[in-house]
């Protein structure tokens, strides 16, 4: 991406004229915040139907077949072109020309979780032990009421420059954005033009509907996994002289690695050390000839990646052998650090104080410990993600995400679409109060 495209700061926030965006095509002049706010609303009833229908039917990450079908048939709708067939075969891209050769991406996550839901609701889900329980039934609705505002908007006004829409599969684990990526969704291979920079929006239960909350550089952390197998020398319980015993051994590399947080890690940086899984024996009167640990790994610095890696199988390896054990450690790597890049989270912040206020607009002061894919995407162009409040108006809280009562919260629909709206419109251009 040339940095040349990047070089602005918020120019233009406190015009109230209209503001000319290009040179010829249909208009010369974008829409204002009340002409778009009259569309969405036009659009609510039937994106709030689309919502629910979308999670009463849940599929996993790469069963999206239904999902991606119903994507694809609003897309059509709309007349907005589109590829299918991408990330493993249920990933969509979507592109909406504009006046110049540059694009902004969107995103939305479409896959659900392994999770029999308990909501009660009349829209729930219908499938047993599988449910929108993060929300991305919220965000494909929210990624197609995009492309059905743009779309109206593009018979009175040219875009400025093209809108990707990427609705990407499996980001529960899958690691879909990765093979989005691959597969061409940000180059322009496929359909429009090389996307620019990217955004992306998550529902958060740990803020107000209606606001949006960011901050620059880390706000999702390194998702790894690791997997320890401990061999010794298995036999009766009731002679642990003559074993050697993996049990106790493994109990001890448990305690001991959350040393390798607090003591080999910078007191200012952040990690996480889990274990989660612990296998070993058949019989309560058996010592077994191994155990084995899993458990997951968070970091926000490269540097604090490699060193937890290193760290923790040269501690499995000490404490086995002083038990007189061996131990085998796997580090798997999974999602990379979701990093936003500082101008496009001032692009991200400017649109989003213009059309909603500074008082919606917050800055996360620290950084969230989960994982998310979107983190492959920085890796090829400027990316900002953020998060949008859900908690309902006159409530102080509302269920969790990946908890079996939650439910996406309708009202936050029309802010994500908003803000989405506006981003596709502003996002490599100065942003104006007459947006």
């Amino acid at each position: 991406m040339a940095e040349k495209s990047w070089g602005f700061i918020r120019s233009d926030l406190e015009r109230q004229a209209p503001q000319s965006v290009y040179a010829g095509g249909m208009s010369t002049t974008t829409p204002d915040v009340t002409q778009i706010r009259t569309l969405i609303q036009e659009e609510l009833p039937s994106l709030m139907a689309l919502r629910h229908d979308l999670h009463e039917h849940p599929e996993l990450a790469y069963e999206e077949e239904r999902t991606s079908t119903v994507v694809q048939q609003e897309l059509t709708k709309i007349g907005v072109p589109f590829e299918a067939g991408l990330a493993g075969g249920t990933g969509v891209l979507g592109h909406i020309a504009g006046s110049s050769e540059q694009a902004i991406g969107l995103r939305a996550d479409m896959d659900a979780l392994p999770i029999h839901e308990e909501t009660g609701l009349g829209y729930a889900s219908k499938t047993t032990g599988k449910m929108h329980a993060c929300g991305h039934d919220g965000h494909t609705t929210m990624l197609l009421g995009t492309a059905r505002v743009l779309a109206r908007l593009g018979k009175e006004h040219a875009l400025p420059h093209g809108v990707t829409f990427l609705f990407q599969p499996a980001e529960e684990g899958g690691a879909g954005a990765k093979r989005m990526c691959d597969d061409g969704a940000l180059d322009g291979s496929r359909i429009g033009t090389p996307v620019q920079a990217i955004f992306g929006q998550h529902g958060y239960t740990y803020a107000n509907v209606g606001t949006v909350t960011s901050r620059v550089g880390p706000i999702l952390a390194a998702a790894d996994e690791i997997h320890i197998t401990i061999h010794g020398a298995g036999g009766h319980a009731a002679m642990p002289h003559a074993c050697v015993d993996p049990v106790v051994c493994a109990a001890a590399i448990i305690q001991s690695i959350q040393s390798i947080v607090s003591r080999n890690t910078d007191p200012l940086d952040s990690a996480v050390i889990s274990i989660t899984q612990m296998k070993g024996g058949d019989a309560f009167n058996v010592i077994p000839n191994t155990v084995s640990l899993a458990g997951t790994v968070r970091s926000l610095k490269g540097s604090t990646r490699d060193a937890l890696e290193e760290r923790i199988a040269v501690l499995a390896s000490g404490i086995a052998a002083a038990h007189g054990c061996t131990a085998e450690t796997h580090f798997e790597r999974g999602y990379p650090v979701t990093e936003n890049h500082p101008t496009a989270l001032d692009q991200f912040r400017a649109v989003a104080s213009t059309v909603l206020g500074d008082a919606q607009v917050a800055t996360m002061e620290n950084p969230v410990m989960g994982g998310e894919d979107f983190s492959f995407y920085g890796e090829h162009v400027p990316a900002c993600f953020f998060f949008l409040g859900l908690i309902p108006q006159g409530e102080q809280s509302m269920p969790s995400l990946h908890n079996p009562l939650f439910d996406f919260n309708d009202d936050a629909l029309k802010t994500g679409i908003e803000v989405f709206v506006h981003l596709a419109l502003h996002g490599l251009t100065p942003p104006s109060r007459a947006i």
